[in-house]
């Protein structure tokens, strides 16, 4: 049986290009450069017919070691709690306050970016903040 070396994450959305810049100031990742004889995203997106324009994008961990993220349009809006949702570890190896600390310190940078703080769940030793991105799917920085 062979074994999946790589996949990517896929998030259905309103906004392709939009979400996916969030994430990419989220995760330090990178745009990718434009299909082959475009020279830039803007004109590839003029030369698809209307209906397609802007109905994807992706992004990419530029150290080649994270997965792909995928953004594709879809006509519904989000409804319900995600049954999927992406883990931002910024505390790992860190436990009480300096934990905390750190995760309020990444939360702090990301709530400028349009993420949402819904809570904390804080022990005295663990520590996770639940947010939402700029099109309400949750993500955990802990």
């Amino acid at each position: 049986m062979s074994s999946i070396k790589q996949f990517q994450v896929t998030f259905d959305c309103a906004e392709p290009e939009r979400l996916a810049r969030f994430w990419c100031e989220v995760l330090g990742y990178a745009v990718p450069p434009p299909p082959a004889g475009f020279a830039t995203w803007d004109d590839f997106n003029r030369s698809q017919a209307p209906e397609e324009r802007g109905s994807w994008f992706a992004c990419t961990d530029p150290s080649g070691v994270g997965p792909r993220l995928y953004f594709q349009r879809v006509p519904e809006g989000k409804v319900v709690k995600n049954r999927v949702h992406l883990d931002v570890r910024v505390g790992t190896g860190l436990v009480g306050e300096e934990r905390l600390a750190a995760l309020e310190a990444e939360c702090a940078r990301l709530v400028p970016l349009g993420a949402v703080r819904v809570r904390l769940l804080y022990d005295g030793n663990d520590a996770c903040i639940v947010m939402q991105d700029i099109e309400g799917n949750e993500f955990c920085l802990d």
